[in-house]
């Protein structure tokens, strides 16, 4: 606080010696002024009502209020008793370390005992006057106790108002605040200290606010714990009123002027333009009068004085330093700083008084008209479809990836989705799903996109699984009667389309489940951006707060409507599945199969991982056929010369030598040799081969050829007694052709099918069909049916109850209005 001279010092009102010498002041500074002590009471007590009102409401109003602050054992207890003039044994309380204080003071001269009233937790009124000072210390422990056992806390920032009317206290207000602790007392937590001093700081911060920081003379400025709290708060020590209690402690220490001179100019500590009142009190506790104490309040200051003229070498500079010693001085500065302070923001106070004023007449009006329509069908219905209609814009707007209201809040990271959800792990997969941005809270649309990126990844992580010997020679041996050309094919696709079935299946309801989830939770999201945007749907039709029925109702309705979008979109893609895997999708995935034969870029497609064309020539590369093999004599089995051994690196080259010498077979209008020599001079035959009939062929040919050897080349079916025991045996070559069904059903279904499918099946009918449904389900009823969402039992009186309290607000707001009035034309 910057440096003031003695013509700033306020009286005050006390008996004996001190008040003629205080009260000069005073007349000087009324004298300049013209303002009558009575302008100074109105002005006071103006602010005072609306303190009140503040608190009791919650109302966030700049109102200029003197904090006191510091340690438990720096005298702020005793401080705020000599102000008020009495002793009321707030130290034996220790109050100050759990809930704050508010003391206001009001110079009475009629009240020659005082009169103390608490303000009503939780009300603007007061109670019933209290006047002994132990009945006001359990006043202060029994609310303390109970709030605190309410909240299940070890402090509260809630504070407890105080009025002391008294013919000995100046017109002053202070806000008491918890003092800082370094440790815990015994039986409470740990983090008490950092609480407190959490608290205090949020108190003290607010601008309009002067701080009374009190730190006692014994310790140095430089080791001062808590200077660096208050320079946390007001850096410059603008706002900052410091006090250096038990000053009567340290003037032993001082022998000549300069020692003292030095001392109470802080210098090098607190700068130039801050300088600390310093106080002593009486030390004595016993029980004595009022007037015994505030006569003993006098004596010590009195005797402060007396001893740095006398009791110093030199005395000390009272020119400089006069006017900040003795608790008189500080007693006087503080009600005249904050009277000036009242009295700047006094237009500001009315300003904002007049818009709270309107603001709380807004609110009462719109309760009036929510009341009103209770019984207006019309009204609701109108209402209730604006609502509807801005609670699906915002679910869209969502969808589309709108940031509001924030996903840091609001969002959720894959491992809360799928403990949330109830849909667990990816079913059949063993290995860690962990698509890209996991860790991130995500909501509307980008939740949904890394869903179905995490599907996908699922997808791809399953392979088809490694059936035992005997299914495959069960499988095998039933496809192999059906005809020796299509045996070995037919039992992998089977093999592939029943691995899809059973193990792509649970994956796609998994993400159904999943995305559901993340469109159910949309709801709660477009509630609150609904509320924070205020929108126009809002403004036109009024807000649907308190309407209990109906909201529970416009829930219900959106969880259907997810629901049934998410059933709806299980069949499409258990369509899909279906449609991959059925017998009659063969012949597409064997065409796609048998083009890799010349290129492998169909295979790639399937999985980029897997070396898909080796996989696939080596079906061409079984064991070689024998000269004398009895197939030879057989149609469209090429002579043992032109068999062609085919190398990933030469696909196109081997097909085309293929070309020459594969027969064409011949047709029953035309002879066998003219097809020979039509092969031999294929450019003249007449007849045209595409690629992927000769393609087909080829690969025919060559697997025939695997089941003939495994039929004539052992004991058994497949070749040897143990069947697949053989490297490039009918086991092995099933496996490997499964793999390939099975990579492609899986990239088709994937990639081509699903994708699109659950894309569409959900966020299409968010956006296009979810205000009608809601309609449909909301309004389509008679009127009697309607009316039921909006006249629950309750729902009236919550709105009867909320408007008696904007109307004592009201009431309370504007006679503090028409206070300030009266004190704006004073000024």
């Amino acid at each position: 606080m910057a440096a003031t001279n003695t013509s700033l010092t306020t009286p005050t009102k006390t008996t004996s010696s001190q008040s003629n010498s205080s009260k000069r002041p005073l007349q000087s500074h009324d004298a300049t002024s013209g303002r009558s002590s009575s302008d100074l009471r109105s002005r006071f007590e103006a602010y005072n009502r609306l303190q009140a009102a503040a608190v009791a409401f919650g109302e966030k109003l700049p109102i200029p209020e003197i904090v006191a602050l510091g340690g438990q054992s720096d005298g702020k207890s005793s401080l705020l008793e000599a102000l008020l003039g009495f002793r009321f044994n707030v130290r034996e309380v220790e109050m100050g370390t759990r809930r704050p204080l508010i003391l206001q003071m009001v110079h009475d001269p009629s009240a020659l005992e005082p009169r103390c009233r608490f303000q009503d937790e939780d009300s603007d009124e007061y109670g019933s006057p209290v006047v002994s000072g132990s009945t006001i210390a359990d006043t202060i422990r029994s609310r303390t106790e109970s709030l605190l056992k309410l909240t299940k806390s070890a402090v509260s920032s809630k504070p407890i108002v105080m009025r002391a009317e008294y013919a000995h206290c100046p017109n002053l207000t202070i806000i008491d605040t918890p003092g800082f602790v370094l440790k815990a007392k015994k039986g409470e937590p740990e983090n008490t200290p950092d609480e407190i001093l959490s608290m205090v700081k949020s108190l003290a911060s607010p601008p309009h606010r002067i701080l009374l920081f009190l730190q006692q003379s014994s310790v140095e400025w430089c080791s001062s714990l808590w200077l660096d709290a208050i320079r946390d708060i007001d850096p410059s020590l603008r706002r900052t009123i410091i006090v250096v209690s038990k000053f009567d402690n340290r003037l032993k220490e001082f022998t000549d002027k300069w020692e003292v001179d030095r001392y109470l100019s802080a210098s090098g500590y607190l700068g130039d333009n801050t300088r600390p009142f310093f106080v002593a009190l009486p030390k004595d506790r016993n029980t004595v009068s009022n007037d015994e104490f505030r006569r003993q309040i006098a004596q010590v200051d009195t005797e402060v004085v007396r001893h740095l003229r006398e009791g110093i070498k030199g005395g000390f500079d009272e020119e400089k330093f006069k006017n900040h010693i003795g608790f008189s001085s500080l007693r006087g500065f503080l009600e005249f700083e904050l009277q000036k302070r009242y009295k700047e923001a006094a237009p500001a106070t009315l300003a904002l008084l007049e818009q709270r004023c309107g603001e709380v007449n807004n609110e009462i009006t719109r309760l009036d008209s929510k009341l009103q329509a209770t019984s207006d069908v019309t009204y609701l219905r109108k209402s209730a479809m604006l609502y509807a209609a801005s609670i699906s814009n915002h679910v869209e707007a969502l969808i589309d990836g709108a940031a509001d209201p924030a996903p840091e809040q609001w969002g959720k990271t894959t491992a809360e989705e799928q403990s949330q959800s109830g849909a667990g792990n990816w079913p059949g997969v063993t290995s860690d799903v962990r698509p890209a941005n996991a860790s991130l809270r995500l909501h509307g649309g980008a939740a949904f996109e890394r869903v179905m990126h995490e599907f996908r990844c699922a997808a791809f992580s399953i392979e088809c699984p490694r059936l035992s010997r005997e299914k495959v020679a069960n499988i095998l041996l039933a496809h192999y009667g059906r005809g020796m050309g299509r045996g070995l094919t037919e039992a992998a696709a089977e093999i592939a389309r029943a691995a899809a079935r059973s193990w792509l299946a649970p994956l796609l309801e998994t993400a159904c489940d999943r995305l559901a989830f993340v469109l159910l939770n949309l709801f709660d999201l477009a509630l609150e951006r609904n509320r924070n945007r205020g929108s126009e749907f809002l403004r036109k039709g009024g807000d649907m707060d308190g309407y209990v029925g109906f909201h529970a109702s416009m829930r219900h309705a959106y969880a259907r409507f997810i629901a049934d979008i998410s059933k709806q979109c299980k069949k499409l893609v258990q369509h899909h599945l279906d449609s991959v895997t059925s017998v009659y999708s063969e012949v597409y995935y064997e065409n796609e199969f048998q083009l890799g034969f010349g290129s492998t870029g169909s295979f790639s497609r399937v999985n980029p991982t897997s070396a898909s064309s080796s996989l696939f020539l080596e079906l061409s590369e079984a064991e070689a056929v024998q000269s004398d093999d009895p197939m030879n004599d057989q149609e469209n089995v090429p002579p043992e010369k032109s068999n062609l051994q085919i190398t990933p690196g030469k696909d196109g080259e081997a097909l085309r030598e293929s070309h020459l010498t594969i027969p064409e077979t011949p047709s029953p209008d035309q002879p066998c040799d003219m097809n020979y020599k039509g092969v031999k001079k294929e450019k003249g035959n007449g007849v045209e081969m595409g690629p992927r009939k000769r393609a087909s062929r080829i690969a025919g040919n060559n697997i025939r050829r695997v089941e003939y050897m495994g039929v004539h080349n052992g004991s058994g079916l497949f070749g040897d007694s143990d069947f697949g025991s053989r490297s490039g045996s009918a086991y092995s070559e099933i496996c490997l052709l499964a793999a390939r069904h099975f990579a492609k059903i899986r990239e088709v279904l994937v990639e081509r099918s699903v994708t699109s499918t659950l894309n569409s099946g959900f966020l299409t009918p968010c956006r296009e069909r979810l205000v009608v449904e809601l309609g449909l389900e909301l309004f389509a009823v008679n009127d009697e049916k309607f009316m039921d969402m909006f006249v629950a039992p309750g729902a009236i009186d919550v709105l009867q109850s909320e408007k008696q309290s904007l109307q004592k607000r009201q009431k309370i707001l504007q006679s503090c209005l028409n206070e300030f009035k009266a004190v704006a034309r004073t000024l």
